[in-house]
């Protein structure tokens, strides 16, 4: 499995992440390699402190991605995504900072709806549906734009670059 995160400076890499993921086929995988995936991104993400990490950051073409978030009681909630899709959005958006692991040292403002329902299945190919809202709701259209091929970058009303340190 790879570890590296596919970056956008790298003109092969940035092909690869600007194309559609291919579905996720629970039959090719068995829940031991579904858990070992999941593991690894998660492990990934965390130590690039992340909060979202799709399968095509790290080279895989898979439609699925984890995400973490805090969860209002002190810790974080862990999610893992196959086939996601965003069923509904409010039209209410809200703007914030976004980065992404894969555009080092640059970000932007980005609106985005404030609330959504995805859909998708669960790492045992069960279908699930999420109501989120807030950061959660970010991470979930950040992440599945990422698996459709979209950067923040495309949805930036404006990019700032990290000041190099010295």
């Amino acid at each position: 499995m790879l570890n590296n995160i596919l970056i956008i400076d790298n003109k092969k890499e940035h092909k690869f992440l600007r194309e559609k993921t291919a579905d996720f086929d629970f039959k090719k995988y068995d829940r031991k390699q579904i858990t070992a995936l999941l593991s690894n991104m998660r492990r990934i993400m965390r130590e690039a402190n992340g909060i979202g990490l799709s399968a095509n950051q790290i080279g895989l073409n898979l439609n699925m991605f984890v995400a973490e978030v805090p969860d209002g009681d002190g810790g974080n909630k862990f999610y893992a995504v196959f086939n996601p899709k965003i069923e509904k959005r409010s039209e209410e958006l809200t703007e914030a900072e976004e980065g992404c692991l894969s555009v080092p040292g640059k970000w932007g403002e980005v609106a985005r709806s404030e609330r959504l329902t995805l859909s998708g299945f669960d790492k045992n190919g069960k279908a699930i549906k999420i109501k989120a809202w807030g950061l959660l709701a970010r991470v979930f259209q950040h992440e599945t734009d990422h698996l459709n091929g979209k950067l923040f970058l495309d949805r930036a009303k404006k990019v700032f670059e990290a000041e190099k340190e010295k």
